[in-house]
């Protein structure tokens, strides 16, 4: 057990560190130049100079990416003088950290949490901008998830057991369409609909926020309604993949020999179905979930903007626009852990589903 979990920790260190040089790579291949965008059409050279200098960019690639390194692992070395940019000890950094022993008369190793710097634009700490845009996201993917695999499990158990009906056709009809269905088609397709052609029936607004401010002094509001048109937007394809895999899991293993052991003791066939056939029916099913709400936790850049979401994918759009790299790798940082947790969290479900797992 233990090295499977030492197995486990090391290729999730190899993911987040391929995933930042990925990102650290295409961004600076990219012709963009995050100083002009930041002065805009205030710019000159010296002030241009000035903030590469500030923000490190004046460095060659490679130093600026061991710099990132330095600055994400929990065991850094720093100098304690500000003359060399995100080398130095920041205050930020310094809160959080803990200086092992020093060398020198300046260098120090240094035991901290991961600092993922400041964005470029605002100047505030990328963790403030994850915390704030990460609960959104998981509140949308959640009610997103749950809806999707509550409804296309029992869609899937009704579509195998009345096989070759109508509403199996049906079923498979709306499975194949939401499976081939893109999510910016279908976030448009869906706010065109419900908040443009029916919004004086339904009341739902195309863009919204979990918590509004309200203009009339009342404060922050819950609105659960804006809620509604992204998660069914978000539901949409899992919804359809997941009444295909209970369909086809469900018909495989209601063939099995322990199934008709069953129905010969003349079990009724609801509890055929729900006691012995759906629980070993169930690990393609997780399996899918669990890929979609890792997705969905990635941020559904297209469905956050489109109806004006202010989650993790909403705040890459926005980066992207900007160019504001900190931001970009701190986002895509996160939604890497999420992953890898997901993927984590999937094996000790696969192990109580499937006891030859444990094995």
């Amino acid at each position: 057990m233990i090295k499977i979990i030492i197995k486990k920790v090391f290729y999730s260190l190899l993911i987040f560190w391929g995933v930042v040089t990925v990102v650290f790579l295409l961004f600076n291949v990219v012709p963009a130049d995050p100083a002009r965008l930041m002065m805009g059409q205030r710019s000159d050279v010296q002030s241009m100079k000035a903030i590469r200098k500030d923000l490190g960019l004046d460095k060659p690639v490679a130093l600026q990416y061991i710099r990132y390194l330095n600055d994400l692992s929990p065991v850094s070395v720093y100098t304690l003088t500000p003359d060399t940019a995100y080398f130095y000890l920041e205050k930020t950094v310094r809160d959080d950290a803990v200086i092992l022993f020093t060398f020198g008369n300046e260098k120090a190793f240094v035991l901290k949490y991961p600092y993922l710097r400041r964005s470029y634009q605002s100047g505030r700490e990328v963790t403030e901008i994850i915390k704030e845009a990460l609960p959104n996201t998981f509140v949308l993917a959640l009610v997103s998830i749950f809806f999707a695999t509550l409804l296309g499990i029992f869609l899937g158990i009704l579509a195998s057991v009345y096989k070759d009906t109508l509403f199996d056709r049906l079923a498979l009809l709306f499975s194949a369409l939401g499976m081939s269905l893109p999510s910016f088609f279908a976030a448009i397709l869906v706010g065109w609909t419900f908040a443009f052609l029916l919004g004086e029936f339904t009341g739902l607004n195309l863009t919204g926020n979990l918590y509004e401010v309200d203009d009339f002094g009342e404060g922050i509001t819950l609105e659960l309604k804006n809620l509604i048109l992204p998660a069914f937007t978000l539901a949409i394809r899992p919804l359809a993949i997941v009444i295909q895999l209970t369909r086809n899991s469900m018909l495989e293993t209601m063939g099995l020999d322990y199934i008709r052991t069953a129905r010969a003791k003349g079990l009724s066939q609801r509890r055929v179905i729900y006691r012995h056939a759906l629980r070993n029916s169930l690990n393609p099913v997780v399996t899918a979930v669990s890929g979609w709400f890792a997705s969905m936790m990635a941020g559904v850049v297209f469905v956050e903007y489109i109806f004006g979401w202010k989650g993790l994918g909403y705040v890459i759009v926005a980066a992207l626009n900007n160019y504001d790299l900190p931001v970009v790798l701190g986002s895509v940082l996160t939604i890497s852990v999420i992953f890898v947790l997901i993927n984590i969290l999937i094996d000790i479900i696969y192990a109580w589903l499937d006891p030859r797992v444990r094995r």
